[in-house]
Parts: structure tokens; sequence; C-alpha cells
């Protein structure tokens, strides 16, 4: 049986960014994923976006973490030359019955110390982007995008440099709690056994099947888990109509069919919501719904062309709560919720999960310690 002292699970954003702040800590610490490559799923299919902390409950961890791993992500990005651009986002009313709403919005951000949105009446949020129609919006400087993929292997290279090693190809099975240590078996080329002082479950979509495996887990600590299917059309043929980010008002499950761009200019739209009733991945974009697309989008940019939108990419949202319900908050179990020794499990860890990426390692490595 192999010994080491930190074992997590998955090698998405959060994964990465848990392993690489218990590396810099000292730890001795294996990444076990199942695929062949780092972020394959939901860290790789995404907006991209750098969230200012405007939407989220005061108090929640969503909005401590992301306000915290916002300012960290900028230093760090600059700090480590990666690619990213603080852009700025208009949050959008199209409505006069809107204007309500929006004005909560900027309320919730003040209350989460996102302190530098403004509000702007419709002619000086058009004349910051002409393409736009609007009849009001909230301006947040903060709000960027950011190389996520550039980003994941930063993370992946300090850890490495400071000792972790990754297992590609490789799930776990069974977790069994064992004195004062924990008991991995994972398949791979061959199935072994690994023995570790703390294992943390960031797994992602599969941190429930690696929850159900672990001996001794009260049913209680597995909460629901809902998939979420957000997908995004690209721009065809034409110039990219904003410079800034733009996002109408927030929607069942996510933040509405917003306007993004990438490091290169391509501009995209998305995400939508589209609830799966199986548990089966489908990350397949179908044409059927770009009229729906269309008239989303005209609602703040009338001059949309006709055809011009084509189906992109799609990404799986873990879910804690299923539509029509109220948007959940994050989960970190330590072993104050469960009683098993050394156990940390991440659920749910989807938008502004990117944001906090940071935060969440230094909060995982720190309730470790």
């Amino acid at each position: 049986m192999d010994h080491v002292d930190c074992v997590i699970a998955g090698a998405g954003v959060i994964g990465l960014a848990v392993t690489r702040a218990l590396a810099l800590a000292g730890r001795d610490v294996v990444v076990i994923e199942a695929e062949d490559i780092i972020g394959s799923q939901t860290s790789s299919r995404n907006s991209e976006v750098i969230h200012a902390g405007i939407y989220y409950a005061t108090g929640s961890l969503k909005a401590r973490l992301c306000v915290a791993g916002r300012d960290a992500l900028y230093a760090y990005c600059t700090d480590r030359h990666i690619a990213h651009e603080r852009t700025g986002k208009l949050i959008v009313a199209t409505r006069d019955a809107e204007l309500p709403k929006l004005a909560a919005i900027r309320d919730q951000a003040l209350a989460n110390g996102v302190t530098d949105v403004r509000m702007l009446s419709a002619g000086e949020a058009m004349a910051l982007e002409p393409a736009l129609f609007c009849v009001a919006a909230l301006h947040s400087p903060s709000t960027g995008i950011v190389d996520s993929h550039g980003l994941m292997l930063s993370y992946q290279g300090e850890a490495e440099d400071h000792g972790a090693m990754i297992a590609f190809g490789s799930r776990i099975v069974v977790v069994r709690p064992d004195t004062n240590r924990l008991v991995l078996t994972v398949d791979g080329d061959t199935q072994s056994e690994i023995a570790c002082a703390c294992f943390v479950n960031a797994a992602g979509h599969g941190a429930w099947d690696i929850a159900h495996a672990i001996g001794g887990l009260p049913a209680a600590a597995i909460p629901d888990h809902y998939l979420c299917k957000g997908n995004y059309y690209a721009l065809e043929g034409h110039p990219t109509p904003f410079q800034r980010l733009i996002y109408p008002m927030p929607g069942d499950g996510n933040l509405g069919i917003h306007f993004t761009r990438d490091l290169a200019g391509q501009a995209r739209f998305g995400p939508d919501v589209e609830w799966l009733a199986t548990d089966v991945p489908d990350y397949r974009v179908s044409a059927d719904r770009g009229a729906a697309f269309e008239q989303a989008v005209r609602s703040y940019w009338p001059g949309l062309p006709t055809g011009a939108l084509v189906p992109g990419y799609c990404g799986i949202r873990p879910k804690l709560v299923g539509s029509g319900e109220p948007a959940a908050d994050f989960i970190i179990q330590t072993p104050a919720d469960h009683g098993i020794r050394g156990l940390v499990q991440l659920f749910g860890i989807e938008s502004p999960g990117l944001t906090a990426s940071l935060a969440i390692g230094e909060r995982i490595a720190a309730c470790l310690n």
C-alpha cells in the first residue's frame, strides 16, 4: 500500500487550486483524475469570466470567496503572466419593468463589498456601447475574462514544482476510514490502494459517485445533484459588437444569455438553461435552440443579423437545486460536518468557482492545517 499525506480527487480548476495551496504549504499531494487531461469538464466549458461578486447572497460562501478570489486572481494572473483582461460588464434592463430588479442587484453588490458598481442611464450605457439597447444599466468595472486553460496549467505547474503528482486515467472506487487515515482503492492501469491523512473530494460532477463510495459517510451528508446544461452560440461572419461584457437580467438557474468574448475578441452568447433528466452528460449543441438565442440577444442587441449565431459549445453545471428553486450556495464539508477525520468534500462548485478558485484553495489548505 502506498502512503501519502494528501489525496485530491479531480484535476479541474478547483482540484488544482487546492493541490497548489497544499503543495505550497509543504504537504505531500497526489491528485487522482479520471480523465487524461486537466480541466476537461466544467472547468473548460464556461464563459471564462472573472466575476466581481455581485449576485450572491450576502455572507454566503459564493459572495465571500468570489470577492476574495477575484482580487487574488487578478494579482495572480499579473504575476504569472496569464492572459486576462479587466473588460468591465454592463448588466442591462431592457424594459422599465426590470428597473426595480436592476436596483436590487446594485444593492446586493454593495452589500457584498463590490463598491465600484455604478448605475448608468440608457444614454450613458449606449454611449459606451453604441450597438446596445437598454433603458438603464449597472456598470461593473472589476469584471473581466481569463484564459482558463492557462490558469489551470499555471496551478498545475506550481503544484508539481512543489512535489505534487497527478495520476491521470484513474478512478477512486472505495474510500475506507481506518483509524487516523483514509484508505482509497483506485482503479487505473491496475487496482491499487493509497493510504492518506487527508482526502479532498473536488471531483465536480464525479464528487457524488465518490461520496457514495465513502464508508461510514452519513447519507444526509450527500446533497441532491442536478445537471443543468448551458449552451453557447458563436457569432459567425460579423465583427464583435461590444467591448464590455453584456448581461441581461438573471433567469432560472443562470445569469441570462449574455454576451462575452474571448481574449482573441471572438464573440459568444450564452449560456441558456437546459435541465437534463438523465445523469449521462450530452455535450452536443442543437441548432434548434437558435431561434430562442436570437430572441434573447435581440432584447439588448437589436442589430443582430439574422442567421449570424451558430452552435458553439456547452457546459454542464453541477447544481444542488432544480428548476425554479432559489440558487444554492457552495457546499464545503469538513470533518465537523460529517464526522470523518481528514475528509473534505466540495459540492455544487459552479460559477463563480473559477473566480473563487484561489480563495477556495486557501480555505481548504487552512482547514487541513
